[in-house]
């Protein structure tokens, strides 16, 4: 019997480039984001092409009652999850003292909060069948404090943090726990969160989401806990400790700041 997994996030960037490759190996798919007629096309492409089972549930995550309700349709479906991609999230660009908070909640609520929950509604049955694999899609920006982008920084900080401990609390029940850690990426979230003009933007090559894609599912498959995509980002991530703090959030407000 193939296996299924969930995805969300999935009618763009990231998300939909795992959504393809999954497709691709064969698993079943549950997608999940907030434009259902993406998602509806998604399912009518890989369902033709690959012959699998894509089954959509079009929410917006961030609210209160999305992630249970994610869960009861999978529930009431008969929808194993043997692999769960926690990939939605949005960022915001500009001083936190200016932000506008509606804005600043939901993507606390969607990059930490949804994120804890769906794990916790669907790693009882993995722990119950004793197999498992979970992807929580963080970000070099976990490594290190991030002005003009102070929330969205500490969001990824604690994807990082909870998955990695959570991956040691699941390893003996052969359950795997990825945290995927992209630098910026070819994808919508530039124009979302309005950072188009961030030096950030300018000055460092972006990766495809189509290549961080297949690299973190290559990390997923390998059970691979921490998983930093390009080498340059693995340099910066291993020698960013031995520098003071202050020294590096000063570096990160340069590199962001606009031109």
């Amino acid at each position: 019997m193939s296996k299924r997994a969930l995805i969300t996030g999935a009618s763009s960037g990231i998300g939909l480039e795992l959504a393809m490759i999954f497709a691709r190996e064969g698993f079943n798919l549950v997608l999940s984001a907030r434009r259902e007629e993406r998602l509806m096309n998604l399912k009518e492409e890989l369902e033709n092409t690959h012959s699998i089972q894509v089954h959509v549930f079009a929410a917006d995550l961030s609210k209160s009652d999305a992630p249970d309700s994610l869960f009861q349709f999978c529930t009431n479906q008969d929808l194993q999850i043997d692999v769960l991609i926690n990939n939605a999230g949005i960022g915001d660009y500009g001083f936190f003292s200016e932000a506008d908070w509606d804005k600043t909640a939901t993507m606390i609520d969607l990059n930490i909060k949804s994120l804890t929950q769906l794990t916790h509604l669907f790693l009882p049955g993995m722990i119950e069948r004793g197999t498992g694999k979970i992807m929580n899609v963080a970000s070099t920006a976990s490594f290190q404090p991030g002005p003009l982008m102070s929330v969205y920084y500490a969001t990824k900080h604690y994807v990082l943090a909870f998955s990695e401990a959570l991956a040691n609390e699941v390893a003996d029940y052969d359950i795997t726990v990825t945290a995927l850690c992209p630098g910026p990426t070819q994808s919508e979230f530039q124009e979302t969160a309005n950072m188009e003009k961030s030096k950030l933007m300018d000055r460092f090559p972006m990766p495809s989401s189509a290549d961080v894609a297949q690299y973190g599912f290559n990390a997923l498959q390998n059970g691979k806990r921490v998983a930093i995509y390009g080498v340059a980002n693995k340099i910066m991530a291993s020698i960013i400790k031995f520098f003071p703090r202050r020294w590096v959030t000063a570096v990160v407000r340069k590199i962001q700041e606009r031109e």
